[in-house]
């Protein structure tokens, strides 16, 4: 990354927002931004890890390696960090992170960063914030997905996308069924059937990979009854 480019990036986070002109110019200066296509691995579960990355474009998976399968935890959109709980808590990388679109992401030091957070309380505060705001989010998944059944699952996904990763009622779907079944703890099979329920009511269209949802409040009741 070009010198101070921190400081006039459009999608930086609101915690880089809380530092000092000096303190953007030590994050610009150990800030390495790297492009990757989809299906290249950004991070990788059990590899040392030596930086804080942060999704300036794109979308990605995280992953994480279980006793029998590969486990998709969430999708997420940028901007936004990865691997944060990884900072704090350990030295090796404990999931892994995929891009499933075209994206960009900044490496930043992870020394540089952690002394900033010694140092900034605000940035410090910033950042506890994003964390704790991630850990609500997968606590609700994990009710969600233990206590749902996939219609109401997979219309939390189709919601999901609409609203939050594609802001619009008309998207390709990122990942192919036999994923969102692993998202949702499913079989590709039981996915198949239930989009084409809900194609056959007229709840959605599908072409490809192509999803347009037609009746949304009906999607969103599906979603509410669980």
């Amino acid at each position: 990354m070009r010198e101070n480019e921190c400081k006039v990036c459009s999608v930086r986070s609101r915690a880089l927002s809380k530092l000092t002109e000096k303190e953007i110019e030590t994050h610009s200066f150990n800030c390495a931004l790297t492009g990757f296509k989809k299906g290249d691995a950004i991070i990788r579960q059990g590899m040392l890890s030596t930086n804080v990355a942060y999704l300036r474009k794109g979308l990605v998976k995280i992953h994480i390696a279980g006793p029998y399968c590969e486990q998709i935890v969430r999708i997420v959109k940028a901007p936004g960090y990865l691997g944060l709980p990884t900072t704090f808590g350990d030295k090796i990388n404990q999931y892994s992170v995929t891009a499933i679109d075209q994206s960009e992401v900044c490496f930043i030091d992870l020394t540089t960063f952690r002394d900033l957070l010694k140092t900034n309380a605000d940035f410090a505060y910033e950042i506890i914030q994003n964390i704790c705001s991630i850990e609500l989010e997968l606590y609700n998944r994990c009710a969600n997905r233990s206590q749902k059944q996939i219609r109401g699952k997979i219309s939390d996904v189709l919601l999901e996308m609409a609203e939050k990763i594609y802001t619009s009622n008309d998207f390709n779907l990122p990942i192919n069924q036999e994923e969102l079944g692993n998202l949702i703890d499913s079989s590709r099979e039981s996915v198949s059937r239930v989009l084409a329920e809900f194609e056959k009511d007229g709840i959605i269209s599908i072409s490809g990979k192509r999803i347009s949802i037609r009746e949304k409040d009906k999607l969103q009741m599906i979603s509410s009854r669980g």
